[in-house]
């Protein structure tokens, strides 16, 4: 932009008016009036002028820290292109500075420092150039250990106010008969948590049991190095309570004793052996946001991979805050996934085989002195419905949905008509062992277990026949966690419910660990 009264641009100083034989010092305009010329006589840049104390090319200090930063940008670059080559000058006039006057003969040197540079930095105005405190701030961070120095992609906490406690963590490991399960959470809205960090993995602690009756050494092994991943996990956080099981393969084998003895010596995890009562209860308590608010009735199942629990929830006009409370009838059946696939063989299955895997565990179910479909219906009305938490129902529904990766936020909760599981399991049913194996939602790892599984869902839907299901991706981990944030209050009390908006790192990873470690 040129100046109306001279043609020359504001920036246009020292050398080039010197040719001129004066030199023409800017002041603050006054209101809405142009800008006003001072006498080049006693001016202060015209004496900078004249007696050499330029900082770059004969132009005055002064009005070197007062133009804007874009300006100076481009001068410098100018200055670069046509010093190429030669040797830097040495000669700055920063500390001979002379203060800027306005009209009045006040000095402007308070307004000057208070503009910022290109770093966000005050302009130097006291003989300190920008470069050495460019130096110094680099000097400084050098002096700081690295492991103490910010990272830029790091995210923060969650913020909480300076009167709300941290939420605390609860932990909850499941070693069953096929899975080893980890999760870590912290308590939001009452009877809801947040997943902190979750672990699974497939052991298959029960491999050979039902010919043996004991633990094989392979199996062991494969089992201590998961609960030792899960060790150090839990080493790594301050835990504030947490609750370590087994089930069905820990009981009945002859040395589950002396394998629960070798855990604790060689991961420091104490686990706990809980019967199949304890196994059932805790399965209805990890599904209770599930059933919903007009069901009356409901039959739970959960298909282990040794056994089966089964539980019969009759909810009155009194609807307790914990479902177990509810339950009438319950029963554990010594079947699961891993011991029916290894009597009949899951690998190859034909139509025959499945039916002889369906009639066994109907024999079993025989026994069960429970309610009739027809009692439950009868009592519940229309609000009667099936809820199923286990690989198979889960494996199911992500092959009715064709999902091209697992995905548990479409899978909890999902309903399913009789039909569609129907549909489902013939479909299975007509794969070969490498077809379920292709398939993303099944797998390698449980090709030869999906369809034992649904022999024991075909006896479950036999006898309580019904015609909707629910898809619970949960089980005795979110039951564990449910029960010790009940037992501590920690929904009674005001919980920090504001977080900061987290990174999209963090988000991913979150969402990885939820996956992984809520699949099978």
């Amino acid at each position: 932009m040129k100046d109306p009264e001279h043609g020359a641009k504001p920036s246009e100083t020292g050398a080039s008016a010197a040719g001129r034989g004066e030199a023409h010092k800017l002041v603050p305009r006054g209101g809405k009036g142009k800008r006003r010329r001072r006498k080049p006589s006693g001016s202060p840049s015209a004496i900078a002028s004249r007696s050499g104390l330029s900082g770059e090319a004969g132009r005055p200090a002064a009005l070197d820290e007062a133009e804007p930063a874009r300006k100076r940008k481009r001068r410098r670059r100018s200055k670069a292109a046509r010093q190429q080559g030669q040797a830097p000058a040495a000669v700055s006039g920063a500390a001979h500075e002379p203060a800027i006057t306005d009209k009045k003969g006040q000095k402007r040197g308070k307004k000057a420092r208070q503009r910022r540079g290109l770093q966000g930095r005050p302009l130097a105005s006291s003989g300190k150039p920008l470069d050495s405190e460019r130096l110094a701030d680099t000097q400084r961070s050098r002096d700081v250990p690295l492991a103490q120095q910010p990272r830029k992609d790091e995210v923060r906490a969650p913020y909480l106010a300076p009167s709300e406690p941290p939420a605390p963590l609860y932990a909850a490991l499941d070693l069953g008969t096929n899975n080893c399960r980890l999760l870590v959470a912290q308590p939001t809205r009452p009877g809801q948590f947040r997943v902190v960090d979750a672990f699974s993995r497939i052991v298959r602690l029960g491999e050979g049991l039902g010919a043996s009756g004991r633990l094989s050494d392979d199996a062991m092994e494969r089992s201590v190095e998961a609960l030792k991943i899960c060790a150090g996990k839990l080493n790594a956080r301050s835990i504030r309570r947490r609750r370590l099981i087994a089930t069905e393969a820990a009981r009945a084998a002859e040395n589950g004793a002396a394998f629960m003895k070798r855990v604790a010596e060689e991961t420091g995890l104490d686990l706990e052996i809980i019967d199949r009562e304890t196994e059932a209860r805790l399965a209805v308590s990890g599904c209770s946001s599930l059933v919903d608010r007009e069901t009356k009735s409901v039959v739970l199942f959960d298909i282990g991979g040794g056994s089966s629990e089964i539980a019969v929830i009759r909810i009155g006009d009194n609807r307790s805050s914990r479902l177990a409370n509810h339950i009438t009838h319950w029963t554990s059946l010594p079947v699961g996934v891993v011991t029916l696939s290894e009597r009949h063989g899951g690998e190859h299955v034909t139509p025959d085989s499945f039916e002889t895997m369906v009639r066994e565990v109907e024999g079993m179910l025989d026994r069960f002195d429970g309610p009739s479909v027809e009692a439950l219906e009868s009592a519940s009305g229309s609000g009667f419905h099936l809820i199923g938490t286990s690989g198979t129902v889960t494996t199911l529904a992500g092959v009715h949905l064709d999902l091209p990766r697992y995905d548990r936020r479409r899978v909890d909760g999902l309903w399913l008509s009789d039909e569609e599981v129907s549909a489902m399991q013939a479909r299975l049913l007509s794969w070969d062992f490498a077809a379920r194996a292709a398939n993303p939602c099944i797998g390698p790892d449980r090709a030869d277990l999906v369809l034992a599984g649904c022999a024991i869902l075909e006896a479950i839907r036999r006898r309580w026949p019904s015609n909707r299901m629910r898809v619970a991706d949960r089980g005795l981990r979110e039951g564990l966690l449910t029960d010790m944030m009940a037992d501590d209050g920690a929904w009674r009390r005001g919980r920090p419910r504001r977080y900061q908006q987290r990174g999209p790192a963090l988000a991913g990873e979150e969402r990885q660990r939820s996956q992984e470690g809520n699949k099978a």
